[in-house]
């Protein structure tokens, strides 16, 4: 699926999100997107979490 595929269905959602749960369900909707979006590029090797994840080590 192309990426604009993506961006399309994405910003549907987030429509649908503020139409029926207004501001805070939009904002909701776009934490939970981003997580959802860093998840992916993780799992797809794109960005590497696991520096984030295991924290500061001395």
């Amino acid at each position: 699926m192309k990426l604009s595929t993506i961006g399309l269905f994405v910003g549907l959602l987030l429509a649908i999100a503020i139409a029926i749960g207004g501001f805070s369900a939009f904002l909701g909707a776009v934490v939970l997107g981003a997580i959802g979006l860093a998840a992916g590029a993780h799992l797809d090797g794109d960005i590497d979490l696991t520096t984030v994840l295991r924290g500061r080590r001395d």
